[in-house]
């Protein structure tokens, strides 16, 4: 029987009166791969920390009972030795004071293998590395003998590493066999059977309710039978009035009635399954292009002081696909994003091309305006799209009705996108945008480039990102940019 190696015994964790998780039993054992998965703000990283013994639970117990390591997305690198061959797998610089997001990402990963751990708890660990790097953390991972906790939004990783899925929904751990893929093939199956179970509720219920109504009327005639007069009763016979009192019988039929709506009560209500209105963003006539080709460039030379990064390269990136540049981090990707987007001297660009940007940096909103009302005021669509678009990016409830200046930062890059595929724009360009969004935003983001008539331009590592939504990929690689 395999060790535990940790244990979660009725756990609350709570903050500012909000409860954030509750948990009856969870445990890890000494060879379990684990993925965490859930929207963010769920309580993912609040659950590794409880593992990792960086948080106490507010009511409960957490069991551990060996050492471990951990990876936390958020905290700078500590100052402790890492293997020098790892360093140098790595490309970590060594004498550089400041590194780059990925430069972090990887001394992290190369401080957390230099020793070995009976158990591994990461906290998204593919945030700005390149596939280079993503490579590396999954070769070192599947070799990896131990317990493995795995916080991810990249699903290729995912299914590589893990067998078990956690979701976390509503403050509770949903445990599911198998990789990500294997997990969402069973929340379909969820929503089909849910789906034929309301379909079966709604039946029974509609069914019971006629024949309730059927009996009330039933004894409403018999009520009306019991006023006529004699010669009237007699004109209109019937055998139950001829065996029973009028009376009885109008009790014995309201008494029927009253079973039926007893077994309504007792039907096990099965909730509707929310369906999602169909997004198609529309262009207008006034921003059609009508170029084959868009972008083009004819032996364009890419510079960022001494160091060039494209040389001499030529290329035509075509009217209404979705295009992915792929490449290792400060091959160029965002830096030709940054050149289309100024519509920079050796790249044409149609006179007609109106681009929206999006790029890797944190957004913040200087309106008083609600999320609702800063899409009406820049957009031509009804209300009840721009409800649905929101919608498809996680804004529920009353989050529609949220200041923008106080939204958190994932919140205000989940607007920054609704804006910009809302927006009066026929080029996008998206540097990097699943970043920091869960796997739920990033499936929604999804759904927004199929929906989309126009041509977007993205940079991502995300190799199911890619896969799902590309019509053409190019990779930078030795100053050129080649089509794959």
């Amino acid at each position: 029987m395999e060790q535990i190696c940790f244990e979660i015994e009725n756990v609350e964790v709570t903050y500012l009166d909000k409860e954030i998780l509750k948990i009856d039993r969870l445990a890890v054992h000494q060879f379990d791969r684990i993925g965490v998965v859930g929207k963010n703000g769920a309580g993912k990283s609040t659950l590794i920390k409880l593992l990792a013994g960086k948080i106490s639970p507010t009511s409960g117990r957490v069991n551990r009972y060996i050492d471990c390591g951990f990876f936390e997305q958020l905290e700078a690198p500590a100052k402790v030795e890492a293997d020098l061959s790892l360093l140098g797998k790595l490309a970590v610089p060594k004498h550089s004071k400041q590194l780059s997001g990925g430069e972090q990402t990887r001394l992290k990963l190369a401080q957390l293998f230099t020793h070995y751990y009976e158990a591994l708890l990461i906290d998204e660990p593919t945030t700005h590395l390149d596939q280079e790097g993503i490579s590396f953390l999954v070769e070192e991972l599947a070799y990896y003998y131990g317990a493995l906790v795995l916080i991810s939004h990249d699903r290729s990783v995912l299914d590589k590493l893990v067998t078990t899925i956690w979701e976390i929904e509503d403050e509770k751990v949903n445990v599911y066999t198998g990789n990500y893929s294997e997990y969402m093939e069973q929340k379909r199956l969820e929503r089909q059977q849910q789906r034929q179970a309301h379909e079966q509720y709604m039946r029974e219920k509609n069914r019971l309710e006629k024949a309730a109504q059927e009996k009330m009327k039933k004894a409403e005639k018999i009520a009306q039978a019991g006023s006529m007069s004699k010669k009237e009763a007699n004109a209109k016979p019937n055998k139950m009035f001829m065996t029973k009192s009028k009376g009885t019988s109008q009790k014995a039929v309201q008494r029927a009635a009253k079973a039926i709506e007893h077994r309504m009560e007792k039907l096990q209500e099965v909730d509707v399954v929310q369906e999602e209105r169909k997004i198609i963003f529309r262009q207008s006539e006034t921003l059609e292009l009508h170029n084959k080709f868009p972008i083009m460039a004819d032996q364009f030379t890419l510079q960022v002081g001494n160091k060039v990064l494209l040389e001499e390269v030529s290329f035509q990136l075509p009217l209404g696909k979705n295009i992915a540049i792929t490449g290792r981090n400060g091959s160029g990707k965002s830096t030709l994003l940054h050149h289309i987007a100024n519509q920079t001297a050796g790249i044409t660009i149609s006179p007609k091309a109106k681009i929206g940007w999006f790029r890797q940096m944190s957004y913040q909103f200087s309106s008083d305006e609600t999320v609702l009302q800063f899409l009406k005021s820049r957009s031509d669509y009804d209300e009840g799209f721009l409800r649905s678009v929101l919608h498809a990016m996680h804004f529920t409830g009353t989050d529609i009705r949220k200041r923008v200046i106080s939204l958190s930062g994932g919140e205000a890059i989940r607007l920054q996108l609704c804006y910009l595929f809302l927006g009066k724009y026929n080029i996008l360009l998206l540097d990097e945008p699943t970043n920091f969004l869960d796997v739920p935003t990033i499936e929604a983001l999804e759904k927004f480039i199929a929906a989309y008539k126009g041509t977007i331009i993205f940079v991502s590592h995300d190799r199911a990102f890619i896969n799902n939504t590309a019509d053409i990929k190019f990779n930078i690689a030795s100053k050129r940019l080649n089509q794959e």
